[in-house]
């Protein structure tokens, strides 16, 4: 790290929107002289570089956020101020995956700077690696300690060289007050529009000095709770009664019908699922089109699109699986989660003792609690059963027209409207430790500073659905037949001698407490993880010698990491094996599949992994020149050498430089490196994640376990990555101004990745007959089909784009008015973003300005702020383009050409973006309170509809807005 001195900060054009809300404006990577209202030098460290050098300006864009930044954004949790950056594209977060139960990382808070995900994105605190929070190796935010953050470095570029594998796409580096001294403490409270997702914030921290300043403690204890926007209903009732979602889809015909000159895809509002009804719909035979109401009343089941159902599964007019309108009783897309309900807990502390005036010896500790809930969806639809027709359960008048029609069973397809939402609670406990040391020592004349450290992180992971049901049992409920004595009773008399419970699911009718006890179990899925990280690390860093120019500066360090996890599933979703035998929890039944997947959803498996590294690094900068007709110029290297136990050897290099030109405030800069990603544990050992998925074949709907594996043979992804550009600070003509702009260009070749499930069966289809391998497709078993996803080095990504930021500060006094106003403007524009596969019969595909993924044409914050000694408001605006759903697909309403599986036709591919207005302030009550609030997205704005070829919530949470406006209002102490 380096220190230099603070002035107007060149950030790139990822820079921060929340940068905005500060009064000082931070944009230039260094100025050689202070601000004019400035009458002192502040030192503040920047990541980017490991070099420690005055007068450096180092060639990598980097952005500072302080901590009166972070106060101004007003957000109970950092990870929120921190994604509105515009280069954070692709963050998770509250609303990202919360319509999901297998995936086990619902709730997390991880960074992705360019769109490239977070595994492709180095989180650190203060400098140093923290334990993942899952076997994908990303770090959860929410488990930082946050109200001692003095600020968060963002290094928009390659940073390999470094700080080591997955800085790909940057680095984004929290640094901690280590010599607060006081007290301070935060208090906020918040509620939305729709009076949910209430929020309370609750922060202490403490610092002080004792032994004559030699002992140093922090410490901090933070408690929130965000209450999130959890399930809403069937049909179109969202949660809180929002109105915005129009159950939109997209319907798909059939490749071979695409003669026509008609679009393949045409995109649809109140999209209706054929397959299912809220109580109960026959799908195919002679009685198709009945449905049943309350007491299970049959009733003829109003199709959509003047639809008429033809007796063999389809519906005229429509094309699987949607009708255009009609009954929407039974939809589920309003009822996922929009905002998982977090709760943190998170207790921190820092202790330092001067040895010397040059050694210092410190310890800290971080436990983090972090609880999220999350509801994927209200009900559990089920599609493709089979109720025979002398089950009593069935009405007399359906018994009677099955004799009139020959027939002794039917389809049947129901949402289980009689069932609750599935609630996935997930606990996330971290206990870390650091013991290091740093100093000064000189030796041969050269004073070299160095720092060392080790680190032990533990991260447990304890993951319980509820509400859900065992899929053997509830096929074996649903089998009723008459018993002795007017009873009713489970056909299958293996599942009677274990308990079975007939279930009654035709019709609106109370179901009997223990049936659902039977099918939904009081212990449902369960997945427990430890992951454990293990870190040694001594870095040194001095001037040895200088040129005519300046002093050469050399960095050089060696790093040793170790991680492993593992993790159990229960014995029903996992399967029986030695380590994971029947329990009292859960009990031997002879209709559990031995091998697992009896969940309807939530099928976790158990795994384990281990890999060390082990690195080296030297970097260096050197200065060319330095004078008044040239200005001054320095080039900036760096290699290191990394040794994966899994993975191999790999090494990295960056070189760049810096040309401060003799205009006054005029900088260029650039920097090309070398980059790494090594798989991480999930990709290599990861224990197999099940997911519920709905894929179309060959004109039909499938409901299939989706089933993402490892792969051992992985090797690190190479990148290259490449950003040239020009910074002018506060030029003579306009005081106050400033202006960066970057350009940025990364390339990963060998990248990890794999294909979705439906572009996998679309391969198939085509004739692909190795990936026809990997699924099944045809089974009339419930629960039985599936599709096997698993990554490969095989693709390459690139993308490229360039980065903008304006700021202009003036006081107002010059023109006689009070207070002093400042405007920022900050944009990333994605020139593009393209993918190939690797795999034979597919394409490269582009998504940048894709607005159903997070990598928008455009995305931009302005914010304009009047502030005096005591008051500030502030108003900002966050802003991304308009955009498509594919570039990929062909717009067209006639003369369509023929639809092929690259190259889809479609009648509108047009998706919305979106402005959000936000305002704040904040008045200073006493010198040692400031009183604030924050309202977001000031007018309501509705998200724009995202629809997909299934039942989904048709919106976007990576970049749009789905919670509503939000309050908030706290007071801030210092003393």
């Amino acid at each position: 790290m380096f220190k230099f001195n603070r002035g107007f900060y060149a950030g790139t054009a990822s820079a921060l929107a929340l940068l905005s809300w500060g009064a000082t404006a931070n944009a230039a990577q260094q100025a050689d002289t202070a601000t004019a209202d400035d009458t002192t030098i502040t030192e503040v460290v920047v990541t980017g570089t490991r070099l420690n050098s005055r007068g450096f300006n180092q060639p990598t864009p980097t952005t500072t956020v302080t901590s009166e930044d972070l106060d101004k954004a007003a957000q109970p949790n950092v990870f929120q101020a921190i994604t509105q950056m515009p280069a954070l594209q692709g963050s998770t977060g509250r609303s990202v995956g919360a319509n999901g139960t297998s995936s086990g990382q619902q709730g997390l808070s991880s960074l992705s700077l360019r769109g490239l995900g977070a595994t492709r994105t180095l989180t650190l605190l203060d400098g140093q690696r923290v334990t993942p929070a899952n076997v994908n190796g990303v770090t959860d935010v929410s488990q930082f300690p946050q109200l001692l953050i003095k600020q968060v470095d963002v290094v928009t570029g390659g940073a390999s060289a470094s700080y080591g594998s997955d800085a790909i796409g940057g680095v984004v580096n929290f640094v901690t007050d280590k010599t607060f001294e006081g007290f301070k403490a935060r208090f906020e409270g918040g509620e939305s529009k729709y009076h949910d997702n209430d929020t309370v914030v609750a922060q202490v921290a403490l610092g002080k000095a004792f032994l004559n300043d030699r002992l140093h403690v922090t410490a901090s204890g933070e408690f929130s709770r965000e209450a999130g926007v959890l399930a809403g209903g069937f049909g179109t009732k969202q949660a809180g009664g929002r109105d915005w979602f129009t159950t939109p889809a997209i319907q798909v015909r059939p490749l071979a019908s695409t003669t026509d000159g008609l679009p393949q895809y045409r995109v649809i509002n109140n999209a209706q699922q054929i397959q299912y009804a809220q109580y109960g719909l026959i799908t195919n035979g002679p009685l198709q089109g009945i449905a049943f109401g309350p007491g299970g009343q049959p009733r003829q089941f109003q199709y959509g699109s003047n639809g008429v159902a033809t007796g063999t599964g389809a519906v005229t007019n429509c094309f699987s699986p949607f009708c255009v309108g009609g009954d929407l009783s039974g939809g589920i897309g309003a009822s996922p989660t929009l905002a998982a309900r977090i709760k943190r807990k998170v207790a921190y502390t820092r202790v330092g003792y001067q040895v010397s005036d040059n050694f210092e010896v410190y310890l800290t500790a971080n436990f983090a609690q972090v609880f999220s809930l999350n509801q994927p969806n209200i009900g559990a639809e089920r599609t493709g059963l089979t109720i025979q027709c002398e089950n009593p359960f069935v009405p007399a008048a359906i018994k009677a027209a099955c004799v009139s029609n020959g027939i002794t069973n039917f389809q049947f397809g129901t949402s289980n409207g009689g069932f609750g939402p599935i609630d996935v609670n997930i606990k996330r406990e971290q206990k870390r430790f650091v013991l290091g040391f740093n100093g000064t020592q000189n030796l041969f004349g050269t004073d070299w500073k160095y720092d060392a450290y080790y680190a032990y992180g533990m991260n447990r992971v304890r993951l319980d659905v509820d509400n859900i049901s065992v899929t053997p049992r509830y096929n074996a409920a649903i089998d009723a037949i008459a018993g002795p004595n007017g009873t009713i009773i489970c056909r299958d008399p293996v599942a009677r001698a274990n308990g079975c419970v007939p279930l009654n699911v035709i019709g609106q009718v109370a179901l009997e407490p223990a049936a659902l006890n039977y099918v939904m179990p009081k212990n449902g899925p369960r997945q427990r993880s430890k992951q454990i990280e293990s870190v040694a690390s001594f870095n040194v860093s001095g001037e040895p010698f200088s040129l005519p120019a300046g002093p050469v500066a050399i960095a050089a360090g060696v790093e040793w990491r170790e991680e492993d996890y593992k993790t159990l599933g229960d014995p029903y979703g996992d399967g029986i094996w030695a380590e994971n035998p029947y329990t009292d929890d859960y009990p031997a039944d002879p209709l559990i599949r031995t091998a697992g997947n009896n969940w309807y959803a939530g099928n976790y498996h158990s795994g384990a992994g281990y890999y060390h590294v082990t690195e080296g690094y030297v970097e260096a900068n050197v200065p060319l020149f330095k004078s008044d007709a040239l200005g001054e110029g320095n080039i900036n290297g760096a290699v290191r050498q990394t040794k994966y136990s899994t993975a191999g050897n790999v090494t990295t290099w960056k070189i760049g430089g810096v040309w401060k030109t003799p205009f006054e405030g005029l900088r260029f800069r650039a920097v090309t490196s070398r980059d790494i990603r090594a798989p991480n544990l999930g990709e290599i050992a990861a224990p197999p994640v099940v997911v519920n998925a709905t894929v179309l074949y060959r004109g039909t709907a499938v409901n299939v376990l989706q089933e993402t594996v490892g792969n051992r043979n992985l090797r690190p992804e190479i990148a290259r990555n490449t950003e040239v550009g020009v910074v002018l600070t506060e030029p003579k003509f306009l005081p106050g101004f400033s202006f960066s702009a970057d350009y940025f260009q990364i390339k990963v070749d060998g990248a990890i990745s794999s294909l979705a499930a439906q572009d996998l069966v679309d391969l198939c289809v085509a004739g692909n007959q190795e990936i026809c391998g990997a699924m099944l497709l045809t089974s009339t078993v419930p629960n039985t089909n599936y599709v096997r996803v698993q990554a490969f080095n095989v693709a390459t990504l690139s993308n490229k784009g360039f980065d903008l930021e304006a700021v202009y500060r003036k006081n107002l006094e010059d023109w006689g008015l009070k207070g002093t106003l400042s405007l920022r403007a900050l944009a990333t524009h994605m020139i593009e973003f393209k993918t190939n596969s690797g795999v034979l019969g597919t394409i490269t595909v582009d998504s940048a300005g894709v607005n159903s993924g997070n990598t928008p044409d455009w995305k931009a914050t302005f914010s304009q702020t009047w502030s005096t000694d005591r008051l500030s408001l502030s108003i900002y605006e966050r802003w991304f383009s308009d955009g498509v759903y594919n570039n990929e697909w062909i717009q067209c309403t006639s003369g369509c050409p023929v639809s092929t599986v690259a190259y889809r036709t479609i009648d509108k591919n047009k998706m919305k973006g979106a402005t959000y207005i936000d305002i704040g302030g904040s008045y200073e009550v006493t010198n040692n309170a400031t009183a604030y609030f924050k309202v977001d997205n000031l007018f309501d704005k509705d998200p724009a509809a995202s629809p997909t070829t299934n039942v989904s919530p048709g919106v976007n949470p990576f970049l749009y807005d789905v919670i509503g406006r939000m309050y908030r209002a706290g007071v801030r102490l210092r003393f």
